[in-house]
């Protein structure tokens, strides 16, 4: 029998933040041009938001999901912003417990609710400036399994990148 020689697994290369944001910015640039600039607004006010947070991307085969939790643990992730093609969604990742009288969360799942930010050219340019919105945000930092760290510095992570993507423009005549 002959023995095989192992090999050590090697750690993942670190990337910088600005190479980072690269990647994201590729990924973004796949999209639709009014799809792209309204998930960079929204990005930027969900950094505002949740400033410090860890933000995990990956590029689907479906869509591209930019999570935001307080530590590099996808479980432990509390938002995601959702880009299927012709659309941005505000994902609560531990939202199916937060009181809602407004309805404004959707879904039925056991875990997730959502906000449709922009739908087939409607954009809601001022969902997060809606009072209502706010204080579902608030109450999901604080209802978190993990709390977000004070003082925490943001950081944006690629996590995975699929071979076989989805297109993700809207097709022709739709």
């Amino acid at each position: 029998m002959r023995k095989v020689k192992q090999r050590a697994s090697t750690p993942a290369k670190s990337v910088s933040q600005a190479d980072a944001q690269a990647k994201l910015d590729s990924f973004l640039a796949k999209y639709d041009l009014d799809v792209a600039a309204f998930a960079r607004r929204a990005l930027a006010k969900m950094r505002k938001l949740v400033s410090g947070a860890i933000e995990m991307v990956y590029d689907n085969y479906n869509w591209l999901v930019i999570g935001f939790g307080p530590t590099e643990r996808p479980s432990e992730a509390i938002f995601s912003i959702v880009l299927p093609p012709g659309r941005v969604t505000l994902c609560f990742l531990q939202g199916a417990g937060l009181p809602d009288p407004t309805k404004r969360l959707k879904g039925s799942g056991n875990v997730v609710r959502n906000i449709r930010l922009y739908n087939a050219g409607e954009p809601d340019g001022h969902v997060f400036d809606d009072p209502e919105v706010l204080t579902l945000i608030n109450m999901a930092l604080n209802r978190a399994k993990v709390p977000m760290p004070a003082g925490a510095r943001r950081k944006l992570i690629i996590r995975a990148v699929s071979a076989r993507q989805r297109p993700r423009r809207s097709a022709a005549g739709k």
